[in-house]
């Protein structure tokens, strides 16, 4: 989850608090990945559900610790690589947040690989361009962030209300916590980006349980 070369020095505080609601999120994903994975194979689901489950944990974790490599690490000479790392962690994570519901709508395997080759696309503009491309990677995150609601019909038409309720929530902070990616000059405006991720996140996931739950 990065940000553009800051136009100031992070203080203490704003790192001391940024590292904070990392661990709150590597910690939640670290335990609640391998919950709703050992729910899924209780309750019986399908080994394609219980993958697709282990896929978004593993992305989710992903997402994290490069999150935390780049934001938090004071390794001037690798934060390039750092920040390529992050970036395209971004994408595997919201390829990886479908994956569950597409398992689960269990036809939908054009939008899987849409999002999938999207992904990988990404990652691989990300990984061959030495200097950052974020202007041209946000659009890309949007759009693979809203793709479900524009695209994915069949994916929506069977969750819950209360599902669709908790993944527009998700969207909306992911979408609106954006801003802050680039008010450079606004003290913890980075703790503040990464809190907007924190609870966004929180609420898929919430979302892919409630599915998850009613599919046993």
């Amino acid at each position: 989850m990065s940000h553009l070369k800051p136009a100031r020095a992070y203080s203490r505080s704003e790192y001391l608090s940024d590292a904070i609601v990392h661990a709150v999120g590597l910690a939640g994903a670290v335990i609640g990945g391998p919950i709703a994975i050992g729910l899924a194979v209780v309750w019986g689901h399908s080994w394609w559900i219980v993958a697709s489950l282990a896929i978004y944990t593993v992305t989710l974790i992903a997402m994290w610790v490069c999150s935390g490599l780049f934001n938090l690490m004071q390794c001037e000479d690798r934060v390039i690589w750092f920040r390529q790392l992050d970036q395209s962690a971004i994408y595997l994570k919201i390829a990886g947040t479908y994956t569950p519901f597409i398992a689960l709508a269990s036809s939908t395997t054009s939008f899987f690989l849409a999002m999938w080759l999207s992904a990988l696309a990404g990652v691989a503009l990300i990984m061959s361009t030495p200097k950052l491309r974020l202007y041209y990677a946000i659009p890309l995150y949007l759009g693979m962030g809203w793709a479900g609601a524009v695209f994915g019909g069949p994916l929506l038409a069977g969750v819950s209300s209360l599902t669709l309720t908790l993944l527009v929530i998700a969207g909306l902070l992911y979408s609106s916590g954006v801003v802050f990616t680039f008010l450079h000059r606004l003290r913890f405006h980075n703790t503040i980006w990464h809190l907007f991720v924190l609870v966004a996140t929180t609420s898929a996931y919430m979302a892919v349980v409630v599915e998850v739950a009613r599919a046993q």
